[in-house]
């Protein structure tokens, strides 16, 4: 579904809620859409079940754009996945603050639930909500929880969070209210570099205790 944002900006959705299947078409067209350039386009953001569009209206009109992403849709479009990274993680402790009470919730001790959330690569749904921040998936029923009932005001750059069936990497400090259950050195986000993000939607992650 093609919608207009205003006179500059139109949101291509895949899907009314986040699922595999959505998910998948926002990348692979969000791909599709950076390698073949559109005239007038100024940026392409894929999200986790939609990808904007902003274009500039002087140099082309909605119903242009509207009509070269049609003929992309059309197309089959590869969702092959990108880049595969290892990511060591601490889990529990200061690092991990909520990683014994969701072992519990999900009837596990701590460390069958490290071993089954590093068991399968995760693969990275989108970047966004804050600078380098990247939302992973999808994790099997058996470690699904849904987000905790009070917000913390500020985790570090680096946590772990995990709530909903996924993982989430925060890359600055942030409030969330994402279950902590770890911390990584690794850091997806640097404002002086080009671009300012390492990881991308579609990369596979590889989590791994340390």
């Amino acid at each position: 579904m093609l919608q207009p944002l205003g006179d500059s900006a139109l949101l291509v959705r895949f899907g009314s809620h986040l699922d595999e299947a959505a998910n998948s078409r926002a990348i692979a067209f969000a791909k599709a859409a950076q390698a073949k350039p559109i005239d007038g386009v100024v940026e392409i953001v894929p999200s986790l079940v939609s990808v904007l569009i902003r274009y500039d209206p002087i140099i082309s009109r909605y119903q242009d754009i509207a009509g070269t992403v049609r003929l992309l849709l059309g197309r089959n479009q590869s969702s092959a996945d990108g880049r595969e990274w290892r990511l060591p993680i601490r889990f529990g402790g200061e690092n991990g603050p909520d990683l014994d009470e969701v072992a519990g919730l999900l009837k596990m001790s701590p460390a069958a639930f490290i071993s089954h959330h590093n068991a399968t690569p995760l693969r990275v749904l989108a970047t966004s909500f804050a600078p380098g921040f990247v939302y992973c998936g999808f994790h099997p029923e058996a470690l699904v929880l849904p987000r905790r009932n009070s917000v913390r005001p500020l985790v570090k750059a680096g946590s772990v969070l995990f709530a909903a069936g996924q993982t989430a990497i925060a890359a600055t400090d942030i409030p969330t209210g994402w279950h902590v259950i770890g911390h990584t050195a690794f850091s997806n986000f640097d404002p002086t570099a080009v671009p300012p993000t390492q990881l991308k939607a579609g990369d596979r992650l590889i989590f791994e205790a340390v």
